[in-house]
């Protein structure tokens, strides 16, 4: 009766502390103040709690969660019994493994601090996310995480490194935009990453890190399968792992960022290739600062695998000891089994960032009384002394010895150098725009990969095809499509860390780019993968920190679209950890916007315009069989993310042969036609860029343009980033005169870009202002009639050749 008495005057606080605050919760029950609560785990009111009207009622009360009622998780969940469970129960009476987690606390506890006050001190810039109150997260990372376990965090991931035994001193460094940082100061405090502990960040857009984090359990099933480890240059080696390899994928992600629709498609990968992963949701009550049941219908975060049959498994944060245990038997389940969820109920002593004014609703006042009544180092201590587990004076020592090596840290950060300004350039691509892929060599190991993972059968049918594709070269009838996809088994074959991702794969896609692809490598190279760009694009992200080379091939390139987060922080990535990881991946797809194509709007975007902006990026196109073959097989080679773009209304109309296993550079335009020297002679010749579509239309208008006694030397952009200067330079040093044929809008377009580029670059080769034929801004019609309004064309360029000789601009 005094307990119902209890939660009723909770309920009755809680509201009036609602009204208080000017926001009327829809719904004053206990469920709408703490709903990741089940029936079972019900949230209470602090037994030391008083019901008096001026007494403080938290917005999100603490959970009554004793260990008996975590071993029924247990149990139920991910299967255990009670004598398996008794043995995770020994740690209780562990007075080493105790010490050692209230090591693991306090570092992250006074290593944050220091921050703090670094950060006031002006040394630490830009953002800065603490994970006071939340250490009890670290300790188990500490605990029960291996150095060889991969671990994917989100910003606030200082602690969560440091438990993965990345040297703090590296950390801090790396926060004070230091040389000696993890990252060199490339990254700072949102882009933690070191090589030797797996520690792979330290990403800073929510949710992000999710795919990631399944293609590095991917990458783990890879090396299985393949019978590949890393060396110690962590590239791959032709040495199988362990038969007992248990290695897992770790995801850090709060309970704010489990409700981005990144969680659902993980979970379906995860679920549906038993990805040894586990998603430790690290549940503060506030997404970022807003109280996350204001915005979340549901909070039980590790419930949201029941559907896809991942188990999930909530602890509370304030009890360290029941994290390490809860947490040692869900790290078993999914070394030995596949994917779970653990969700730690914590309290952030801190806001989102030290600027942050925390105006939210309740922030302050419940942040006071979280210091005071859940500090997860305070409540171990006190038990420790109490249960007489641990002296005042063993606590008081682990303290003293963090303390020195905090303060060391913090040492070595203050005496490492700046990194030098030409770092910055340097970290732009891992492998320079001039780089000869012809001189890369093969794995020596391929032929003996191939031989254990690919049986005779399939061996047969896939030389038969390429044998097929190379003689529709021979004889001038290949396609784009076919093109690529015979690159790219040339290369999957030459090198077997090669691996694939596409929608419809195993039908071959819209264009035949991935046919055969999983039927001969099977479905661990080769996913045929949901419907969203984003996620399979985050997984290759994934493999290719883990030493594989991800293909990833868009049905249509606007679809990546959803995977502009992915593809900013792929070309991110190298540049961000200091040049530690590699970047790997080519992602292809056919696109743009023919003339007349009716496809609407939504399928004629100029996503090569988009992401001309992404930094790290290497983007070319093709609009021939010739060009798509040789760029594909540099851009798989390239140890960077690059992009090649293929014109969609060509890839089955163009045919022709290609040089057969011969890459081509990814920083060169194509002269297609020479201008003649009679008409460079009298003036009348203009240089014209073009690439995708625009190549066919300006190669079908030459003759029309010579008949008004004029000529164009026609440029392919075979490489709209690094973009090939010197073949524009030499061509305007002949004919002084560029127009470029553009594929994209009039606002933000590649034109523009090359337009502003030629202008600032080569204007003294300029007699005529350059002359821009894009697509005008309004979205592309369905209607061929409204269309000739927004796309350019043939006969657009005709006329735009004689306005330039003719001085009518």
């Amino acid at each position: 009766k005094n307990q119902l008495m209890k939660f009723l005057f909770a309920g009755i606080a809680l509201a009036c502390a609602g009204l208080a605050d000017g926001f009327l919760p829809q719904s004053t029950s206990l469920s709408r103040a703490a709903p990741f609560l089940s029936k079972t785990y019900a949230a209470t009111i602090d037994s030391s709690s008083t019901t008096s009207a001026d007494a403080f009622v938290p917005m999100r009360p603490p959970i009554d969660l004793p260990w008996a009622s975590i071993k029924d998780q247990l149990k139920s969940s991910l299967g255990y019994s009670d004598k398996e469970l008794s043995k995770y129960e020994a740690f209780d009476d562990d007075k080493e493994g105790l010490l050692k987690t209230y090591e693991s606390m306090q570092l992250a506890r006074l290593f944050e601090n220091a921050c703090n006050q670094q950060y006031m001190g002006g040394k630490i810039r830009g953002f800065m996310h603490l994970d006071n109150g939340q250490e009890s997260v670290p300790a188990l990372v500490s605990d029960a995480i291996r150095t060889t376990d991969k671990k994917y965090s989100y910003y606030r991931e200082h602690t969560h490194a440091i438990a993965s035994g990345v040297d703090p001193g590296a950390v801090m460094a790396e926060l004070m935009m230091k040389e000696g940082g993890t990252c060199k100061g490339a990254g700072g405090s949102m882009h933690i990453f070191d090589p030797e502990t797996y520690f792979q960040g330290g990403w800073a857009l929510v949710s992000e890190q999710l795919p990631y984090a399944a293609g590095a359990a991917k990458s783990i099933l890879q090396d299985r399968v393949m019978g590949l480890s890393d060396g110690e240059d962590f590239k791959k080696k032709d040495v199988a792992p362990p038969a007992d390899d248990d290695r897992i994928s770790v995801v850090f992600i709060g309970e704010g960022g489990s409700q981005n629709g990144r969680m659902a498609e993980v979970l379906n990968s995860a679920a549906k290739d038993s990805l040894p992963l586990l998603i430790l949701v690290i549940d503060n009550g506030r997404a970022i600062n807003t109280f996350t049941p204001d915005i979340a219908q549901n909070s039980d975060v590790y419930k949201q695998g029941e559907h896809y049959g991942v188990p999930g498994v909530l602890v509370n944060g304030e009890n360290v000891e029941d994290v390490v245990k809860a947490g040692r038997a869900t790290i078993d389940y999914v070394r030995k089994n596949g994917p779970a969820i653990l969700q730690v109920h914590t309290y952030r002593f801190n806001g989102h960032s030290p600027a942050d004014p925390e105006h939210e609703r309740g922030r302050k006042d419940e942040k006071k009384w979280a210091r005071a009544s859940q500090d997860p180092i305070k409540i171990f201590e006190e038990k420790m002394m109490r249960e007489g587990k641990l002296t005042e004076k063993e606590l008081s020592d682990v303290k003293k010895k963090v303390q020195v090596r905090v303060k060391e840290a913090v040492s070595f950060a203050d005496a490492s150098p700046m990194p030098p300004v030409e770092l910055a350039k340097e970290l732009e691509f891992p492998d320079k725009p001039d780089t000869d892929y012809n001189q890369k060599k093969a794995p020596d190991f391929a032929d003996a990969v191939n031989a254990r993972t690919i049986s005779d059968e399939q061996m047969a049918t896939i030389k038969e095809h390429i044998a097929n594709l190379r003689a529709k070269s021979d004889a001038g009838e290949i396609t784009i499509g076919d093109a690529i996809n015979l690159a790219i088994h040339e290369e999957m074959l030459r090198d077997p860390t090669t691996t694939m991702h596409a929608e419809d794969l195993q039908a071959g896609s819209s264009y035949d780019i991935p046919k055969l692809t999983q039927q001969t490598y099977g479905q661990t190279r080769a996913a045929d993968e949901i419907i969203d760009e984003g996620h399979f694009i985050g997984k290759a992200l994934g493999e290719g920190m883990n030493g594989y080379r991800p293909i990833v091939e868009l049905m249509n390139t606007n679809f990546g679209i959803y995977g502009m987060a992915e593809l900013s922080s792929a070309g991110n990535t190298f540049a961000t950890t200091g040049g530690k990881f590699d970047m790997p991946m080519t992602i292809i797809g056919a696109g743009g916007t023919a003339p007349n194509q009716s496809l609407g709007a939504e399928h004629s975007q100029p996503f090569h315009a988009y992401v001309m902006g992404i930094p790290g990026l290497k983007i070319g196109t093709a609009a021939s069989p010739a060009a798509a073959y040789g760029i594909t097989k540099s851009m798989i080679r390239d140890n960077g993310p690059t992009f090649l773009f293929a014109p969609v209304k060509m890839m089955k109309e163009s045919k022709g042969s290609v040089d057969l296993d011969k890459c081509l550079p990814l920083n060169k335009a194509a002269l297609l036609h020479e201008a003649s020297a009679a008409s460079v002679e009298g003036g009348k010749a203009v240089t014209v860029l073009t690439y995708l579509h625009g190549v066919k239309e300006a190669q079908a208008s030459i003759e029309a343009i010579q008949e008004e006694g004029l000529d164009i030397d026609l440029i392919e952009l075979r490489s709209l980033k690094p973009l090939d200067k010197g073949t524009i330079r030499k061509s305007l040093e002949r004919t002084h005169k560029l127009a470029i044929l553009d594929e994209s809008t009039y606002s933000g377009g590649v034109g523009a870009t090359i337009s502003a580029i030629i202008s600032e670059e080569m204007f003294d080769e300029l007699d005529a202002p350059v002359k821009r034929l894009c697509m005008d801004d309004a979205p592309v019609p369905y209607a061929s009639s409204m269309e000739k309004a927004v796309v350019k064309r043939g006969e657009d360029l005709v006329i735009g050749v004689a306005e330039l000789v003719m001085k009518q601009h």
